[in-house]
């Protein structure tokens, strides 16, 4: 049996080096024309999978603790040959699964670093006439890779403004006028505030918005502006990487002046649908910020669907917030656009004007 292992394990190496196309990830997104499997188990696969993958595990959650136990205690043999026995009666639906997802170009194929997993699955489909190409390096020179991309320069437009402001519709309208954008809170699927879930689908692992927010970028043209809602290294729970905020925190900003009225309008509109307690919620989650005595009259505001008062008091702490947020920024990045009204058709058109006039790209 572990002559048999040697010569197998020995023949799917010689078959996968000489027998497969390894494309470079570099190769593979610049033309992500082929349908990609990642094999990895379905928990490796919500932490971070590359946008428009299909996960076709080739070991579950619970097989893949079982194969990792029995590598450390027994070796590599004993976890292969174990491997094997638990793939075997899964080889036809997952020929069946592939065949669906083949297009006549043929797949591509990965899993953590292209090695076993990917070659294994690669040999079964090969075997059943499909092209196959292996990602060489795996999910893991993908995330290399990514993380080299965003440390690359960008002609970032950073739309700026106090909560309530309106930026994100600002920049559908820039994006409607010709412009590119790039939406961060809808990537990151939160609006940023303690509010910010209310609404919401779950939040990205920290990885796959890092995926998310690569692949967007991907889509725009680097060479051109890029327009960007100014935000903090956070959003809920998931980061902006390091070196592209880096990037935002050195652009121009546009800072709109909406008057406090109107945000508080606009907040209203937003947020008074939530069920109280869920707004109540959120405000005790910035009760140490916005001190008792605020948080209990913010409170008591909301019993009475008082929402103008709830929302001043809480706009009271987001302005200084934003305030000391702003005083980061080189003032001679900061440009300030006084918005009487809340029209962000104009606004967007106002900002385009300005920025071919005096930030040329």
């Amino acid at each position: 049996m572990e002559a048999y292992h040697y010569s197998f394990y020995y023949f799917l190496d010689y078959f996968c080096r000489y027998m497969f196309t390894k494309l470079p990830i570099s190769s593979f997104l610049n033309k992500f024309s082929l349908p990609l499997i990642d094999v990895r188990s379905p928990a490796e696969f919500h932490k971070g999978h590359i946008p428009g993958s299909t996960n076709i595990p080739i070991f579950s959650n619970e097989e893949r603790k079982i194969i990792g136990t029995l590598y450390k205690q027994q070796g590599r043999e004993q976890a292969l040959l174990h491997g094997l026995d638990l793939v075997g009666p899964k080889m036809s639906q997952f020929v069946t699964q592939a065949k669906k997802l083949d297009q006549g170009q043929g797949i591509a194929v990965h899993c953590w670093r292209g090695g076993m997993r990917s070659e294994s699955m690669a040999l079964l489909w090969k075997m059943a006439g499909i092209k196959v190409n292996i990602i060489q390096g795996g999910y893991k020179a993908y995330r290399q890779q990514i993380h080299e991309d965003f440390a690359k320069p960008f002609k970032l437009l950073v739309v700026s403004g106090k909560t309530g402001s309106g930026k994100t519709d600002i920049l559908k309208e820039l994006q409607n006028q010709g412009e590119q954008i790039i939406e961060l809170e809808g990537i990151a699927n939160h609006k940023g505030s303690a509010f910010g879930a209310l609404g919401q689908d779950e939040q990205p692992t920290v990885e796959q918005f890092e995926n998310n927010l690569h692949h967007a970028l991907s889509q725009l043209d680097p060479n051109q502006q890029i327009w960007i809602e100014d935000e903090s290294h956070s959003i809920g729970q998931v980061y902006i990487p390091l070196p592209f905020w880096h990037q935002m925190k050195a652009s121009p900003a546009l800072v709109v002046e909406i008057p406090q009225k109107i945000r508080i309008e606009r907040l209203i509109k937003e947020y008074a649908e939530f069920p109280p307690e869920l707004l109540q919620n959120a405000v005790e989650r910035i009760k140490k910020r916005l001190g008792g005595k605020n948080v209990k009259e913010a409170i008591a505001a909301l019993d009475q669907k008082n929402f103008s008062l709830g929302t001043e008091i809480a706009l009271n702490y987001y302005d200084k917030a934003y305030l000391h947020h702003l005083k980061q920024r080189a003032e001679s990045q900061i440009h300030r656009f006084v918005i009487p009204e809340d029209y962000p058709e104009k606004t967007a058109t106002k900002l385009i004007n300005y920025c071919q006039q005096h930030l040329p790209s």
